[in-house]
């Protein structure tokens, strides 16, 4: 079993084009759209923060500035802030930039997820670490990094978030093939993007990952796949083919898929509805319309 450690730095991957949410994405990084007053990525922050995370690193690719600018001190907004004299506000607009250490490495070109996590290396080798996707926004009374750090310490390896999808979303996720029952459950392979037909369980993965020290002597032993890109599937397919300890975790929390429109558009809603402020009108307003129709 590899050696315990605390969970002290996250990589969050925000190189991706966001296709399924243009126009919208056209100029703005999918990263940054909001969940009613929060970019998606700083929800992805605070949860790893709220999980014991130190240092985040983001890998990006070009036309991410936004990404930087909102993590970073000394922004226009901050100065305009700062002039009004207004300091709730500029509390508001510096929060973000005093959660974390925060690290940017550059992915030049779209060659996988695989890919993406090796721009990081530098900056988390030897060491195990979270890796988040912030198109993942999860709910849950726990933090689901925080869930997956304690699976680590069962498992002695990396572990995948999972949850059960339906027979027909089978082909467009990861799918495990665990040993048993167990929650962690070590694995003995996993498939991408299988037929359900084919599939070894209903076991999805999601965007949330603790990522043993060995992910990259297995990422740079792994061909490219499909379109050239390099897989992180298949990269802990070979820590398990390796002998090494590779686990499941069935989180608790509510995921939702913000990188299309409507999983974007339920999490604003679940979010806004959350808010003692907003909550009551909100309400009032949703019943309006089921009473009187959608307005076109």
């Amino acid at each position: 079993m590899a050696p315990m450690a605390a969970i002290k730095k996250a990589v969050s991957l925000a190189a991706g084009m966001g296709t399924r949410m243009l126009p919208a994405t056209k100029a703005v990084p999918k990263e940054m759209l909001p969940v009613v007053d929060k970019p998606l990525i700083q929800y992805a922050v605070e949860e790893a923060v709220a999980s014991g995370i130190e240092e985040i690193v983001f890998v990006l690719a070009e036309g991410k500035e936004a990404i930087t600018e909102h993590f970073g001190h000394l922004s226009r907004v901050e100065a305009f802030v700062r002039e009004k004299g207004d300091r709730d506000l500029l509390a508001q607009v510096r929060a973000p930039s005093n959660l974390a250490r925060y690290e940017y490495v550059l992915q030049d070109r779209p060659a996988g997820i695989a890919h993406a996590v090796a721009c990081a290396r530098e900056l988390v080798e030897g060491e195990p670490f979270a890796l988040i996707f912030p198109d993942d926004l999860i709910l849950s009374s726990r933090p689901c990094t925080a869930q997956l750090a304690d699976a680590y310490s069962a498992c002695g390896g990396s572990v995948i978030a999972v949850e059960q999808v339906a027979p027909e979303d089978i082909p467009s996720y990861g799918i495990v093939d665990p040993v048993g029952p167990g929650n962690p459950a070590r694995l003995k392979g996993l498939v991408e993007k299988p037929p359900a037909a084919e599939a070894p369980s209903n076991l999805g993965v999601v965007g949330r990952y603790i990522l043993g020290p060995s992910i990259f002597e297995h990422i740079e032993r792994t061909p490219p796949g499909k379109n050239g890109e390099y897989q992180l599937t298949d990269a802990l397919a070979s820590q398990v083919a390796a002998g090494e300890p590779v686990c499941a975790y069935s989180y608790e929390g509510h995921r939702f898929d913000t990188g299309r429109p409507l999983g974007l558009l339920i999490a604003g809603l679940e979010v806004a509805l959350g808010r003692p402020g907003l909550r009551r009108r909100l309400l009032e307003h949703i019943g309006r319309l089921s009473e009187g129709g959608v307005p076109h």
